[in-house]
């Protein structure tokens, strides 16, 4: 699937691309009377149309932010694409979006109808500060991004599953404190090295029926290859062609965490980062099971 411009709207993306069209008629299945305290409730995921998933890339940035090129992370944008197509997603990807062009993106999607439409992804590729995630040009506040999609501002996700994934550094240590590496080569990378995401990314509760998912936890590095791309996208991609119809997404996240905490550093720039780990984290405010069981299209 090609990527739209960066004036196409999401309607009309998905419009020109025929998924629109197929969305279900139908109602959802409702299930008999089940008990609040029920543990076996799902989420309804009845519709043809899976939901919009938005990935934002960001591979360059503005020299004066300082910030290294992320070399890799095409990598995992196309291993995304590839696994969340097969989940039924409508997928629409977006490469090095400045601050106003990924708010005009997010404000479309808010604004886009999800009625027909089982729950709603997005994800950021990038580096991270604080409460924050880079545009190509700036911060963005996920705060600010992930509360947009509260009821109040989007009615049609109420009581559906919005799930946020990044993929961006958390802090300055890998299991114990080492010098982060900021001196990533900008010509084109022919070797695959293990390099980091720079930056802090705190853990932000988003409200109910909202999946946050971190590539690391708290105060760590995270971990990218240049030419494989990181970790934790790898780890996601493989989890999601094995067991993405079959498990629940909480029992897959955490068998991300587990592969991922098997990696080890082997070869990188800085020296003291050799034999490092990494441990992904998810917080989830989900208030039932969530599946991504195969579509009848």
């Amino acid at each position: 699937m090609g990527e739209p411009s960066r004036r196409t709207t999401i309607s009309a993306a998905l419009n020109q691309s025929g998924l629109y069209g197929r969305v279900a008629r139908q109602k959802p299945l409702l299930s008999k009377s089940i008990e609040v305290s029920d543990p076996g409730e799902e989420y309804v995921m009845s519709y043809n149309l899976r939901g919009l998933a938005l990935i934002f890339n960001q591979e360059y940035f503005s020299p004066e932010l300082r910030l290294p090129h992320r070399h890799g992370t095409k990598a995992d944008k196309n291993n995304l694409l590839r696994r969340l197509e097969e989940l039924s997603f409508a997928v629409r990807p977006y490469d090095n979006l400045n601050r106003q062009e990924v708010l005009a993106v997010i404000n479309d999607a808010v604004n886009w109808s999800h009625t027909e439409a089982d729950c709603f992804l997005c994800v950021f590729l990038s580096h991270g500060e604080n409460e924050c995630v880079f545009a190509r040009d700036g911060k963005l506040s996920i705060r600010d991004l992930t509360h947009t999609f509260k009821g109040d501002r989007c009615p049609s996700l109420v009581c559906k599953p919005k799930i946020f994934i990044f993929q961006a550094c958390r802090g300055d240590k890998h299991d114990e404190p080492v010098s982060p590496i900021v001196d990533v080569v900008d010509c084109e990378v022919h070797a695959n090295q293990l390099v980091v995401d720079v930056g802090t990314v705190h853990t932000l509760p988003a409200g109910a029926d909202f999946l946050m998912c971190y590539s690391v936890a708290e105060g760590y590095f995270s971990h990218r290859e240049t030419l494989n791309g990181s970790w934790y996208i790898q780890d996601l991609c493989e989890v999601l062609q094995e067991y993405g119809t079959r498990l629940e997404i909480t029992e897959m996240m955490t068998l991300v965490n587990r592969r991922v905490s098997l990696r080890r550093v082997e070869n990188c720039a800085d020296r003291n980062a050799i034999g490092k780990k990494q441990v992904p984290c998810y917080t989830s405010m989900l208030t039932k099971k969530l599946y991504f069981r195969s579509k009848k299209l």
